[in-house]
């Protein structure tokens, strides 16, 4: 009868903890926000020393950064590499960027472009993203515009600007797609909605390679695409056109 009671009772302690936890990390992140880095690593240290993974990551930002401390690239790939074991997507991202730029750890595109994989895996847009950088150019894999326009597709969907732009680039040039104008002019115009200017310039490009009627009927279709991706609803492999 004693057992079940004792389950609860280390249940509650963990929700408490946890509530605690974010807590602290709020305050961690507000104070690292505000300059106030002694008080952000006395949170980040704590929260990390209680294995809770967001502080582990935010504590290997202020090493990375040398913020209330001195820069520690080293330091700060081993705590990003303790956020990983833990499946925290922002430590994978970290990391990977530290395997891709040779700092704190070897030089490793290959290992970069595996934690992008885990942290794309989980829907990170920035990873996925990433992933469609490298697969374009051959950094760490051998060079793939399809894999690259996959990856840029992910990201594109879940609003990432910079994927929506590098979508329309890639139809405009037919890199591992066909090339299509109207496709270049639609992705060109989502990520001139999301304020990118690049985009709103090379949708100007578009445009004079295309009749008025098809700009027209490129926009509306701009339109109900930028509404779906807005909802969570686009389904991606040009499914909407």
């Amino acid at each position: 009868m004693w057992q079940p009671k004792f389950n609860v009772l280390l249940m509650v302690a963990a929700l408490g903890f946890n509530g605690v936890a974010h807590a602290g990390l709020e305050d961690g992140i507000r104070a690292a926000n505000e300059g106030q880095f002694e008080e952000a690593l006395k949170e980040f240290n704590y929260l990390a020393d209680k294995g809770f993974a967001p502080g582990i990551y935010e504590l290997g930002k202020l090493y990375e950064n040398g913020h209330g401390v001195v820069r520690n690239y080293h330091k700060a790939a081993a705590l990003y590499q303790e956020g990983v074991k833990k499946q925290h997507v922002d430590s994978m991202f970290a990391l990977a960027v530290l395997y891709q730029e040779g700092k704190g750890v070897k030089l490793d595109k290959q290992m970069s472009v595996t934690l992008f994989k885990q942290a794309a895996a989980k829907n990170m847009p920035a990873a996925q993203f990433n992933l469609g950088v490298m697969y374009a150019n051959g950094e760490g894999v051998s060079q793939d515009y399809k894999q690259a326009m996959r990856w840029y597709e992910k990201a594109a969907g879940n609003n990432y600007t910079l994927a929506q732009f590098n979508m329309a680039l890639m139809y405009f040039e037919g890199l591992g797609v066909q090339k299509n104008i109207e496709k270049s002019y639609i992705w060109n115009t989502i990520a001139e909605y999301n304020g990118n200017l690049n985009a709103s310039h090379s949708r100007k490009l578009d445009e004079r390679k295309m009749l008025p009627a098809e700009v027209t009927e490129a926009k509306e279709k701009a339109d109900v695409l930028y509404e779906r991706i807005l909802a969570g609803l686009y389904a991606g492999e040009g499914r909407m056109f």
